[in-house]
């Protein structure tokens, strides 16, 4: 089941992890060099992980994240902490994926299959296993309406709580809670359907 390949993060660690993550967002407002070191390797993985099924191009992912990192540090002063900072860094990710977007509307290209394919397992997230059979997350995430697979990935993935994940897209939780639960009932069964098929094909 999904479930199994998916844990939800423990709330009480996110929470904590959350507090670090903005206090050294915070101290690193204020020029400590360290702290802002932290504070990109605390939250790195979310971002790169939102950015890849947000954008749906592990080509460009790692570029988005960096430029997420970037905007975000160049607007460190104006941050003081109203809400936590991986909220926050996820917002500026947004907008670095939207406009990707316009500038791709503009200027076209054609991703080579086989980096494709290795972006994708780069930026996976570490301990995170894998599809049988060789079917990656993302192309099972691809296929859900993209409301849908924004919510699941903020809070499957990402590890954003309901409220905060309804707060962050601007909707009530319990529609966050509705759309999670549709997705899941998605990849659940499209996960039964690609195991049978890899079954039917090793018969």
């Amino acid at each position: 089941m999904i479930t199994s390949v998916l844990p939800a993060p423990r709330r009480a660690d996110r929470a904590v992890a959350d507090a670090s993550a903005t206090a050294w967002a915070l101290a690193a407002r204020n020029g400590d060099p360290q702290a802002t070191e932290r504070f990109v390797r605390a939250l790195h993985g979310d971002v790169l992980r939102y950015v890849v099924h947000l954008s749906g191009d592990p080509q460009t992912a790692h570029d988005l994240t960096q430029d997420t990192f970037v905007r975000a540090l160049d607007s460190l002063p104006g941050f003081e902490g109203r809400a936590s900072a991986r909220t926050w860094l996820l917002s500026i990710a947004r907008r670095a994926v939207a406009d990707s977007f316009r500038r791709a509307a503009v200027r076209p290209r054609l991703a080579d299959a086989h980096d494709w394919q290795l972006a994708l397992e780069r930026a996976q997230p570490s301990g995170l296993p894998g599809f049988d059979d060789g079917i990656a997350l993302l192309d099972l995430l691809e296929s859900l309406p993209d409301e849908r697979r924004e919510a699941f990935v903020l809070t499957q993935v990402v590890g954003l709580p309901y409220d905060e994940a309804a707060r962050f897209i601007g909707c009530p939780v319990g529609t966050i809670r509705s759309r999670v639960a549709r997705a899941r009932t998605t990849l659940e069964r499209l996960l039964r359907e690609a195991e049978t098929e890899a079954a039917v094909q090793a018969a």
